[in-house]
């Protein structure tokens, strides 16, 4: 008889035992930005420390801005890089935007981006119709790829690979993967404006809230024009209307847009793109190649996109601001 009575007993502690899912936050610098993670766990666990390790491992793989990372030997010419899942996978996502994009979306960029003035080297002085000629040599995402020993094959060793335009975001779903690693079913992360987002809000029972930022808002004191609902989604923007360089002899501005087909620099109708998509990194890739097609290409490029929703800014031809978004995203506006 006694042993029947311990079987109910036990389970009782057990259940008494179960701890609910606690509201986490938590914030730091990432990818030169800083990020703010909410999430729910009922685990005691250094978390911090494990987002640090992701951030370091996606940081050595594509930053561009770190020495002895394996993009910046690539970049540097050193062919026995044998290339990680890190690489490997913003690799591949650059390849099916490029593809999709018919090549506004390009990584091979990044020696026009650093001969304007928006990379990690000097500009150049003077950028003419011959040196953008000599330049756009070195463009091209079918230039390029990963051999079946992890290296890479580049056509021209000056071939300069950016990944800037999508590995932040796939940095963030690189976290959220972490997260969810350790029994993580509901969180937000925001890192740079970039957002990622699992699950609900279990303390307010409802979807995510968040902003998407106005284009005349000062970076002192950001202001939103809108709010969306997201779920189990990715979000990711970019703009023109903070990321430019004037030129210190010509006075001519050069935005942070470049057109890897043509090689220019110049200001497109669309002022802002804030994308939503089933990951980050590719949320991440189409802001951008939005942003170098204009308006009109991008919404005969959305119609064949059905995962993916937009929200574009521009400037028509009286020079008045206009929103043009699609029908999913306009689901999704928060009240």
């Amino acid at each position: 008889m006694r042993k029947l009575f311990l079987i109910p007993v036990l389970l009782l502690f057990v259940f008494c035992e179960k701890k609910e899912p606690r509201p986490i936050f938590l914030q730091g610098d990432a990818f030169g930005t800083t990020y703010n993670i909410q999430f729910y766990s009922e685990k005691d666990i250094d978390f911090k420390k494990g987002l640090d390790s992701v951030i370091a491992a996606v940081n050595h793989s594509v930053s561009t801005y770190i020495p002895d990372s394996d993009i910046s030997k690539v970049n540097k010419g050193d062919s026995t890089v044998v290339v990680d899942s890190i690489f490997r996978e913003v690799f591949e996502i650059s390849s099916e935007v490029n593809k999709k994009t018919n090549g506004y979306f390009d990584p091979t960029i990044g020696v026009l981006r650093n001969a304007y003035g928006f990379g990690d080297v000097k500009p150049l002085k003077q950028i003419d119709s011959t040196t953008l000629d000599s330049l756009m040599e070195y463009v091209g995402f079918q230039k390029v790829k990963i051999k079946s020993d992890g290296t890479i094959s580049k056509e021209y060793p000056q071939i300069y690979f950016d990944f800037n335009a999508v590995a932040k975001g796939f940095g963030i779903d690189c976290l959220g993967r972490y997260l969810e690693s350790k029994g993580v079913t509901d969180y937000l992360i925001e890192l740079g404006g970039e957002i990622l987002t699992k699950g609900e809000n279990l303390e307010k029972n409802q979807e995510w809230v968040v902003g998407i930022e106005a284009v005349d808002s000062a970076l002192e004191d950001r202001t939103f024009e809108a709010t969306v609902r997201l779920k189990n989604v990715g979000m990711a923007s970019s703009g023109n209307y903070r990321k430019f360089r004037i030129d210190s002899l010509s006075g001519k501005k050069f935005v942070h847009t470049l057109n890897p087909l043509t090689g220019s620099a110049e200001m497109s109708d669309v002022t802002s793109a804030t994308v939503i998509a089933p990951t980050c990194g590719v949320a991440d890739a189409y802001a951008t190649s939005f942003m170098a097609l204009g308006l009109e290409k991008s919404k005969e490029l959305l119609k064949n996109l059905p995962d993916v929703e937009a929200y574009l800014t521009f400037n028509d031809s009286l020079n008045n601001h206009q929103v043009f978004m699609t029908d999913g995203f306009k689901k999704r506006l928060g009240n």
